[in-house]
């Protein structure tokens, strides 16, 4: 009697490599994971963080006579919607909803003071300054704690999204943020703080050389 050994199709097999390929990837893959749970076995399959990045570059040096004399604290949430003409959003178009935290100084410029600014009497004893007024610096937004609630995009930018790379996907809502901490800066009465405290820091800083009375004005 004799037996006969019947061969599986070539695509038979094939289909057969291949599922057992996978089974193995999968094992292996398993084995990994088992492994990242047992205390004081490596995980296998871990990822490592290199920065590769190059040295910090020098590029100017700007000498500051500035007194920082205040400093808000600011915050605001940005709803920013973009739509498709003759299109549902569902189709086409865009909404972010974003938290933007961020700081803005008040400062006065000492450096545009001059002599004819200053006027001291003769028994140095009654200083008069005038100052220009308080203004606010540009508004620094605080990436640490500012971030994305929500976004919503339609089937078509879902699909931009697929072959494109765009690290700058919301710098349109932060640009948004950092111009609403500015007007909010402006509304805050800041620099109106700033004057206030440049005032008290120049008189203790005077009354502690000799002087008795310090005026301190502000204006062009």
């Amino acid at each position: 009697m004799t037996t006969s050994v019947r061969r599986l199709p070539g695509w038979a097999r094939f289909t057969a490599m291949a599922v057992a390929a996978i089974v193995l990837v999968l094992a292996l893959l398993f084995a990994g994971i088992r492994l990242a749970v047992l205390p004081g076995i490596k995980d296998l399959f871990g990822t490592e963080t290199h920065d590769r990045s190059g040295p910090a570059l020098l590029k100017s040096i700007q000498d500051m006579s500035r007194y920082d004399a205040a400093s808000g604290n600011f915050q605001v949430v940005v709803d920013l919607d973009k739509d498709a003409k003759f299109l549902p959003d569902a189709i086409r178009g865009t909404r972010t909803l974003y938290v933007g935290a961020g700081t803005v100084d008040a400062y006065v410029d000492l450096g545009r003071v001059g002599e004819k600014d200053v006027t001291v009497d003769g028994d140095r004893t009654s200083a008069t300054i005038r100052l220009p007024h308080a203004r606010l610096g540009r508004p620094a937004l605080d990436p640490d704690h500012s971030y994305a609630v929500a976004k919503q995009r339609g089937l078509l930018d879902r699909l931009g999204d697929l072959f494109s790379d765009n690290p700058n996907s919301e710098q349109a809502v932060q640009r948004l943020a950092v111009r609403h901490i500015g007007d909010a800066a402006k509304r805050s009465g800041l620099t109106a703080r700033a004057e206030s405290n440049t005032t008290g820091m120049l008189q203790g800083l005077l009354r502690s050389l000799g002087f008795t009375e310090v005026h301190i004005a502000y204006g062009p």
